[in-house]
């Protein structure tokens, strides 16, 4: 909790988000990058006219195939992972499992659940929240 300073983040967390930001959101984002590279999108263009669709096309498969986007976490929950990360446990509780777990879900966006295997989670859930608790420390 006391390593926490408001606001503030590593330059390389800060790179990170920046990067996040502005990756795809989806495949039609990928597509046309793709198309971009290889010229394809002036071809569309030159045949096409300069209304060729592709706007269109990419906002339907961002919508069909999005990205998987990660949220920032929240004071109480980088507060909660300080406050378990600081205690360096070999074993997770009941309850600490379900919290991390909500925790996971809300910034990864999916749908973990709990589990009886320990090295599951701990590979699983604890790894990844741990990876992103580490983006937040100077």
């Amino acid at each position: 909790m006391e390593n926490y300073k408001g606001d503030k983040r590593s330059k390389e967390y800060k790179q990170w988000k920046k990067n996040l930001e502005q990756s795809s959101k989806g495949l039609g984002d990928k597509v046309e990058k793709v198309f971009k590279a290889t010229g394809i999108d002036n071809a569309a263009k030159f045949i096409l006219g300069e209304d060729c669709g592709c706007e269109e096309r990419k906002n339907t498969l961002n919508k069909i195939f999005p990205s998987k986007k990660i949220n920032c976490l929240t004071e109480d929950e980088y507060n909660y992972l300080a406050d378990y990360f600081d205690k360096s446990s070999n074993t997770v509780a009941q309850e600490q499992q379900k919290h991390l777990v909500l925790i996971y879900n809300r910034v990864f966006n999916e749908r973990a659940s709990t589990t009886n295997c320990g090295s599951c989670f701990l590979n699983g859930v604890h790894a990844k929240l741990n990876k992103i608790f580490n983006e937040y420390k100077d």
